[in-house]
């Protein structure tokens, strides 16, 4: 069940159990797609910058380009790719959380959370489901099946409204531990990248009983300050060291978003392109390397933009950049998978702030988002790091 508002689908608010599971189904009100498609007629693009590449920032080169796919976007399509799988939504603190829930045949499946991205949403892990719960089918074996369980973090998506301040990392794991639970899994793993890798940590932090792990595709570890930490870093390391240099230079929104995201999101909120150009991390992360598709990115804005979550998503940075807690090493087990065009995660740093990292695998291919850019070697790192407890 849905209710609609102008601002497109919300979840129904709970008048039963405070642990009850409610069914739901995505059902965006054709009005609300009408509007998007009237606005993107009336696009103003900005006057370009000379040049007209990624120097200053998303380029009308690209925005002409991902407008045309946006006007020609078959959101009921992504609708029905989404409801093909079990969705409800529970609240949890009084929060609304949605989430998928994807159970696999195997009788020995992981139970494992999919953490999405920032400024992802559910429709990062669509390439990978399948493969995970049903590996027979996708040239895998039964015993690497996995049930999955894709919540959308409060705020992002329909997990909304957002019902108070205060959500940091810390907390989101708290409440998914407690969604796991409420879902009957005395044990499960969890896999993500960007806020979903954080969430990871948080969770090794944390350690639940039965946690069976974190793998991540970011260490989000940084040089402390003390020069005897760089007596043992290879060229590599150092190479890596730069690529963090670079991104930020560009990385903006992050100062945005923890200072002003209220004020930033009435514009993004108000513009379909003004989003679309905000969200430039899903093509420019990697400095023009991305593999992400057109397709891929035009859905996950569509659900950002049909749900109006681009403040409360934003909140995330001011609330763990004011968050007051003290230096903690992670002794959770752990796994790290780096891409190519990703942050480049540097294992000397890694192992100093998490201790029990038992898995570390290097890709010549991918970035940030690599379940959208390279799904399969995705699943088979996931794979690798959970053989072991099973």
């Amino acid at each position: 069940m849905t209710t609609t508002s102008s601002s497109g689908p919300h979840p129904t608010p709970s008048s039963g159990s405070p642990d009850e599971i409610r069914p739901f189904r995505i059902e965006v009100p054709q009005a609300d797609l009408d509007d998007l498609r009237e606005r993107l007629a009336r696009t103003r693009l900005p006057q370009p910058a000379p040049g007209d590449d990624w120097t200053y920032g998303t380029p009308n080169s690209w925005l002409t380009e991902a407008l045309e796919a946006w006007r020609t976007f078959d959101w009921r399509a992504l609708e029905a790719q989404l409801n093909a799988y079990p969705q409800a939504t529970t609240d949890i603190d009084g929060q609304p959380v949605h989430f998928l829930h994807v159970r696999s045949a195997h009788e020995a499946a992981v139970p494992l959370l999919l953490v999405h991205t920032y400024p992802g949403n559910v429709t990062d892990f669509l390439d990978v489901i399948d493969p995970l719960v049903d590996p027979v089918a996708h040239g895998g074996r039964a015993e690497d099946a996995f049930s999955v369980v894709v919540p959308s973090i409060p705020g992002f998506g329909f997990s909304t409204p957002l019902v108070d301040r205060g959500w940091t990392m810390q907390r989101v794991a708290r409440t998914f531990d407690t969604l796991m639970r409420r879902l009957g899994y005395d044990s499960y793993g969890a896999h993500g990248s960007d806020a979903g890798a954080l969430v990871g940590r948080e969770l090794g932090l944390l350690q639940p009983a039965g946690y069976l792990g974190s793998h991540v595709l970011q260490a989000f570890s940084f040089p402390s300050g003390d020069p005897a930490e760089f007596e043992a870093l290879t060229p590599r390391d150092h190479a890596a060291l730069e690529h963090m240099s670079w991104f930020q230079s560009v990385g903006g929104y992050n100062a945005i978003n923890a200072s002003r995201p209220q004020t930033v999101a009435v514009g993004i909120s108000d513009s379909p392109i003004g989003q679309l150009a905000w969200n430039e991390l899903f093509v420019n992360f990697g400095n023009g390397t991305s593999l992400v598709p057109l397709e891929k990115i035009v859905g996950s804005v569509s659900l950002e933009w049909l749900t109006n979550t681009s403040a409360s998503a934003g909140r995330y940075h001011f609330e763990e950049g004011r968050a007051v807690r003290e230096p903690q090493v992670n002794h959770g087990r752990m796994g790290v998978a780096v891409f190519q065009d990703d942050f480049r995660s540097i294992r000397a740093f890694a192992d100093r702030d998490n201790d029990h990292i038992v898995h570390w695998s290097e890709f010549d291919r991918g970035g940030h988002f690599a379940s959208l850019e390279v799904p399969d070697v995705v699943v088979e790192d996931i794979r690798a790091f959970f053989r072991p407890v099973r």
